[in-house]
């Protein structure tokens, strides 16, 4: 809250343990915090983001399938980092099967923060424009200093899935800070250090994010 956000979505690799507790001891510990439970998803073509989940989502999956495993649990989908060519991206992909995803999601990120090299940004802000679909930008926090780094600045309450939908098809802005290379270089060591620490997991801080 400090930080200015009022939801924080939690989307860990492969697991939504920790979106789960860090949303219990928000509603003590911050009660001004909404949490998201959220998973990023390793897909056979790279990662898609989900939100609202109960159960985790296997990793392995197709994209198409993936998107399917969301909506069973009446989750909402988007497309993380899409062209991004140091990580699991859908763009490195083939162009024609991305076009066909773009038209299945909720969203896509078309400002994340930890992307600083290329322009991978403009290219998924491109793709969001082609198939109509709202752009969003994230923080893509690994640590805690990230965190609200960039943000996405919605009407409405969007803690449910039902009025972040509502909310994805009004007016959105954008918050668009960058991770430095020094933040992006360090966040492995100091996610070591704040296990060590036992605060291994992203705390509660503050609005629409992840």
């Amino acid at each position: 809250m400090a930080r200015g956000l009022t939801h924080l979505a939690i989307t860990d690799h492969d697991r939504i343990d920790g979106a789960i507790e860090a949303r219990d001891r928000a509603a003590t510990d911050a009660p001004g915090l909404a949490v998201l439970v959220g998973q990023e998803i390793r897909t056979t073509a790279g990662d898609l983001i989900g939100l609202f989940l109960q159960e985790t989502i296997p990793p392995g999956l197709s994209p198409a399938e993936a998107v399917a495993a969301v909506r069973a649990q009446g989750g909402l989908v988007g497309i993380a980092h899409p062209f991004d060519r140091f990580r699991g991206s859908v763009g490195r992909g083939e162009t024609g099967a991305l076009d066909e995803l773009a038209a299945t999601v909720d969203w896509i990120e078309i400002w994340n923060a930890r992307l600083i090299v290329g322009d991978g940004n403009a290219r998924a802000a491109e793709l969001a424009l082609r198939h109509k679909v709202t752009g969003v930008a994230v923080s893509d926090a690994h640590t805690t200093i990230e965190v609200g780094i960039a943000a996405t600045i919605l009407a409405g309450d969007v803690s449910k899935a039902d009025g972040l939908r509502a909310a994805l098809a009004g007016p959105v802005e954008l918050v668009t800070g960058r991770a430095s290379a020094y933040v992006r270089l360090l966040g492995p060591a100091a996610k070591l250090v704040q296990r060590a620490r036992g605060r291994g997991r992203v705390q509660p801080p503050r609005a629409a994010t992840r």
